[in-house]
């Protein structure tokens, strides 16, 4: 594979959009009960026909939006509208408000309301608007409203984590990973509708988890906080479910990750310091979470700077790509496009199934592929999709 050639192509990255959507396209449609299917294995094998996740059925619907605005195909907007009346029929509270975590065989399974899944909600409300889906228009902003009444804490700037289907409990738990996701989703609905509101939002929650939370760790990302924003060094998640929602220890793809954020926020709102963190974020996770030896980029990294967790994931691996080439772009850099390349040759030999479509999700240290899951409920691929989308709009100026 001559990457230098391929993978830095719009035509050949929208080929690779393609071809992981049409791993999921039309098995995912669940046309018996609504929504998709979220659980594949690697041959495409639905693993899972009853459970469907806010966060899953909210990223299938972005997935999809990106395919409409990329080709315009039909059958991608169809499947993104398909997204959206099962979102609104099913996940959408209609007594209390807001969207109930997860279904199974479309009862509420789990009924409290997170942050991090109306985050996505936002997401797939503002890219599928920008498809071209004029009802998602009024969904931006109900879900925004939603936000504003219940999760967000003026004092801090932030948005709570976690609360009861009724919102009269309050999670004590606070975390970043919900708030990076939401700057994302607004940044994502000011790019849909204009309205600057949502890149103000947007601005808030980067200045206040890049810059003021950091200040509590050395200008890292710690994903973990008490009430007050204070960081909770000894947090651990104990339910498995959520532990991929909170991480333990330092995840040097979510450094990343606010590095790409931060980038996508300059286009819009430009000050200095956002490139200088983005600079600052990426550099100390790749030096952090490089695994010189074998290649990728450990998961999680303790406080003293040792590997807690060695395997490589799909989505790590998707962010470092594009945030690469959003800073090769940017600061027209070549040491950004050569670990951009770096990068996806890696992802090309360990990660993307070239026969069927799609990526696996993890990879032990020696490369070796974890089990054979390559998509479990929640994941649809977005993070490779929207890494390629976003390189495309970097080099084409979309």
């Amino acid at each position: 594979m001559n990457s230098e050639i391929r993978v830095r192509d719009p035509a050949w990255l929208t080929n690779h959009i393609f071809g992981t959507l049409q791993f999921y396209y039309p098995r995912c449609i669940d046309y018996r009960n609504g929504g998709y299917f979220q659980c594949y294995l690697d041959d495409g094998t639905i693993c899972n026909n009853q459970t469907k996740h806010l966060v899953g059925t909210s990223r299938f619907i972005y997935v999809f939006s990106v395919g409409a605005m990329l080709r315009g195909d039909s059958w991608c907007l169809q499947a993104a509208e398909h997204g959206l009346s099962y979102l609104q029929n099913y996940h959408l509270d209609i007594n209390n408000g807001g969207y109930f975590w997860k279904l199974n065989d479309n009862q509420v399974s789990v009924s409290n309301k997170y942050a991090y899944g109306h985050a996505f909600a936002l997401l797939a409300a503002s890219k599928a608007y920008q498809a071209g889906i004029p009802c998602a228009s009024h969904l931006i902003d109900y879900i925004y409203n939603i936000l504003d009444q219940y999760f967000w804490e003026p004092d801090h700037g932030l948005y709570l984590n976690e609360m009861n289907s009724d919102w009269s409990i309050i999670n004590p738990y606070r975390g970043q990973n919900p708030n990076m996701h939401l700057c994302e989703a607004m940044i994502s609905a000011y790019e849909a509708t204009g309205n600057h509101k949502y890149l103000e939002r947007a601005y808030i929650l980067a200045y206040n988890v890049t810059l003021n939370l950091a200040q509590q760790s050395e200008g890292a990302i710690w994903e973990h906080y008490d009430p007050n924003w204070v960081i909770d060094w000894n947090y651990i998640e104990t339910n498995k479910e959520m532990q991929q929602f909170r991480p333990q220890g330092f995840i040097p793809g979510h450094s990343i990750e606010w590095s790409k954020l931060l980038l996508l926020l300059e286009r819009y709102k430009s000050e200095s310091w956002m490139i200088e963190r983005a600079v600052e974020l990426y550099n100390s996770a790749l030096k952090l979470g490089l695994d010189t030896e074998y290649g990728g980029i450990y998961y999680s990294i303790d406080r003293e700077g040792k590997v807690l967790e060695s395997d490589k994931y799909y989505w790590v691996m998707a962010e470092a790509i594009g945030a690469s080439a959003l800073l090769g772009t940017r600061l027209k850099a070549f040491t950004y496009w050569r670990n951009y390349d770096a990068l996806f040759n890696y992802a090309w030999n360990y990660f993307i199934d070239k026969k069927r479509g799609g990526w696996y999700e993890k990879v032990n240290r020696f490369n070796q592929k974890v089990g054979n899951k390559k998509s479990p409920v929640t994941k649809t691929d977005y993070h490779p999709i929207v890494n390629c989308y976003e390189t495309i709009r970097a080099l084409t100026n979309l």
